[in-house]
């Protein structure tokens, strides 16, 4: 077989010998446009949600109603919005139009360019294979670790601790679990030596 089988279909006709129109095998994505010409994406990192339309145009970047310039004024900021135009090789011919919440500067500037990604490949899917190469289409899920999960692991050593009994350890092991929950160490001591003699 000289022709590469891509699908089921294509699958089913070559053990069968009958021909499967080229249709029904191989359906290009089309692109997804408003009424003005604009592809509409949602980008997230973090907490950050963007909201990102495009259109073609000459570059110009607006995220809340400022330039790209001053809403991010680092320039490595800029440069990760700057990221999918390069890497899809269309690096000012387009306007982007977003408007960016929650999170810090960085988690917005992820989402933003997560949003221009997805965008980019709607309005011209033949962008998508470059795009998800190079990761862009991915939403990035890594998020700092919550205050509660800190506190649970905290309650779970506290629970650990006051289930172990008393008269199974010595002073020096009931004080290095004191010091590892972060106690006063002279007031523990004063009354680990009156439990210690309470026990005894």
């Amino acid at each position: 077989m000289s022709e590469d089988i891509k699908s089921l279909d294509g699958l089913k006709s070559a053990v069968s010998g009958e021909e499967v129109p080229m249709e029904a095998v191989a359906a290009p994505r089309e692109p997804k446009r408003d009424d003005l010409g604009r592809s509409y994406a949602t980008g997230k990192r973090k907490d950050a949600v963007a909201r990102v339309w495009i259109k073609p145009g000459s570059g110009r970047v607006m995220i809340n109603g400022r330039e790209m310039n001053v809403y991010f004024a680092r320039p490595v900021l800029q440069m990760v919005l700057r990221q999918p135009f390069e890497v899809a090789s269309v690096t000012g011919q387009f306007d982007v139009m977003a408007t960016v919440k929650g999170g810090g500067l960085s988690g917005q500037a992820g989402a933003v360019k997560h949003g221009i990604s997805k965008a980019l490949q709607l309005y011209d899917p033949t962008l998508r294979s470059v795009l998800k190469a190079a990761g862009f289409l991915t939403r990035d899920s890594r998020v700092v670790e919550s205050v509660r999960n800190m506190v649970n692991v905290r309650r779970v050593e506290v629970s650990n601790f006051r289930s172990v009994k008393f008269s199974n350890i010595c002073i020096y092991e009931l004080f290095n679990k004191i010091n590892h929950l972060q106690r006063c160490r002279w007031f523990f001591l004063c009354s680990l030596m009156l439990i210690y003699k309470l026990v005894r």
